[in-house]
């Protein structure tokens, strides 16, 4: 990691080790709320009338784009403009969270000085700009778009590897300027298409790149944590979608938040970086549904519509459901909404909550009501989680009891499935060796009269098929052994009750 960085962590062990177990206690009443929005930032007033706006709405913090530019990279981008509007939020008593990354995708991966260069751009943020706390470092490095490259040829995975050295350099980096600053690392996109190949956007599932982090963070070597709260976008598949809706594995949508806690569980348990039940919380730090809009409002936007948008009732409702859903969860410790106003370009993103021509959506009354609700606390049924130590949504249909099968039968097999991507070793076993049973959650199939082995991809339901073959008269069992891919030590046995052949 450079002599730079070393210095660095030893500089700071003792303070950011007090910090991480000061970051460990319980959340305040509620995630708080806000906005991914520039908005305020550019406007004439300084952002006078916008952060008014997003405070009448329940909003108390707005995370605001800084970008790193390695042709200057020295220079603050748009700080005439940071340093007219962060006053200003100041007065309006919202907090102002810096969204910190590289113009170009391939900024960090193309010189090998370049994430010391960008760590050094965030001392200066936090010389220039005390009062900002909280820095989120990157932007979905999961994606392409943001992040280059996801694979190296042959299709071995890369982007998750630069991206911990970049956090890691960050990390102590604000540390050392104040280890009161908040780091929020990744803001992970929660899709992902895992196919290094594809011809288009060639991407990182969010639950993967966890694991290639850890990964990553491990063969450093390093001790001190990589960040304090990790950053999502958890969008939906489709605008239409509601948000109880989610997405499959290995991706992540709102409901689904508990993958992304098991992830981290599963990269990082027993190191220095803390998991969620250690004091890790999570951040929806953008999400947003794009909604129709009404004819009589068309005159505000120009171009044309690209993407399947919801109804403005659908949307309102997505976002009182989705605050309603953070309160109840104490992991998240925030919630920004895209955009509090639609851009008028219509080839862009119309999730606002007031239209172009700033008349309000019927979400801007469903927030404003939602997030004063989620203030009292929690109004439904809350998130309990715990980290899983064998693999999730197992299940095996193995049909037996049916009394006696003919010693005629060659064709054996069962059905098996689990919520999660998973390997597996089956076999069928005489029904008194109880020993060697056990043993197949250690040691494989061993003194199994038949065996067979494999992948099974989350949530299918393939049939365990075994060589066909004659077994000899007497009592037997099926037993699998499966083992989660995104972590081997966590293993599940199932074994069925005894059929006999006879």
């Amino acid at each position: 990691m450079g002599n730079r960085a070393n210095i660095r962590q030893k500089g700071v062990l003792l303070v950011a080790l007090g910090f991480a177990l000061l970051a460990a206690a319980p959340a305040a009443s509620g995630a708080r709320f806000g906005f991914a929005d520039d908005a305020g930032k550019y406007a004439d007033d300084g952002g006078a009338a916008f952060f008014a706006d997003a405070r009448a709405l329940g909003a108390s913090e707005i995370r605001v784009t800084v970008h790193w530019d390695p042709l200057r990279p020295d220079t603050i981008v748009d700080q005439a403009f940071l340093d007219v509007s962060l006053p200003v939020a100041k007065q309006q008593g919202i907090g102002v969270v810096f969204h910190v990354f590289p113009l170009q995708p391939t900024a960090i991966t193309t010189a090998p000085d370049a994430a010391e260069s960008f760590s050094s751009f965030l001392q200066q943020l936090a010389r220039a700009y005390p009062q900002v706390r909280q820095y989120v470092v990157g932007n979905e490095p999961n994606q392409p778009r943001f992040w280059r490259p996801q694979f190296l040829p042959g299709g071995k995975a890369a982007a998750a590897a630069a991206y911990a050295e970049l956090l890691a350099k960050s990390y102590d980096a604000l540390k050392e300027i104040d280890t009161g600053i908040r780091v929020i690392g990744l803001g992970l996109s929660g899709r992902g298409n895992d196919s290094p190949f594809a011809l288009s956007n060639p991407s990182t599932s969010p639950v993967r790149f966890l694991r290639d982090l850890g990964a990553a963070y491990r063969a450093s070597g390093r001790k001190l944590p990589l960040m304090d709260e990790l950053g999502v976008h958890p969008y939906p598949k489709s605008d239409r979608d509601s948000v109880l809706a989610g997405d499959r594995w290995p991706r992540v949508g709102v409901v689904n938040l508990g993958r992304i806690k098991q992830a981290v569980w599963d990269a990082f348990a027993g190191t220095g970086q803390p998991t969620v039940e250690r004091g890790l919380w999570l951040r929806i730090d953008e999400i947003g549904w794009q909604a129709a809009v009404p004819a009589n409002r068309r005159a505000a936007y120009n171009g044309r519509e690209t993407a399947a948008v919801t109804s403005e009732k659908a949307q309102a409702a997505n976002y009182a459901k989705l605050i309603a859903l953070a309160a109840c969860d104490s992991s998240v410790s925030a919630v920004y909404l895209l955009h509090l106003r639609d851009d008028p370009d219509l080839e862009r993103f119309q999730s606002g909550v007031r239209r172009a021509d700033g008349s309000a959506r019927p979400a801007y009354a469903s927030v404003r009501a939602a997030v004063a609700r989620s203030r009292r606390g929690c109004a439904g049924k809350r998130v309990l989680w715990r980290p899983a130590t064998g693999v999730i949504g197992r299940r095996a249909d193995f049909r037996t009891g049916y009394g006696f099968v003919s010693r005629l039968r060659r064709s054996w097999g069962f059905n098996v499935t689990a919520g999660e991507e998973a390997t597996y070793t089956g076999g069928i076993f005489p029904a008194a060796a109880t020993a060697s049973i056990r043993s197949l959650a250690a040691k494989g199939a061993l003194g199994a009269s038949m065996r067979t082995s494999g992948r099974i991809r989350a949530g299918w339901n393939p049939r365990l098929r075994f060589p066909e073959q004659y077994l000899k008269p007497g009592s037997y069992v099926y037993a699998v052994r499966l083992r989660a891919s995104m972590n081997p030590r966590r293993s599940s046995v199932l074994v069925s009750r005894p059929f006999v052949v006879g």
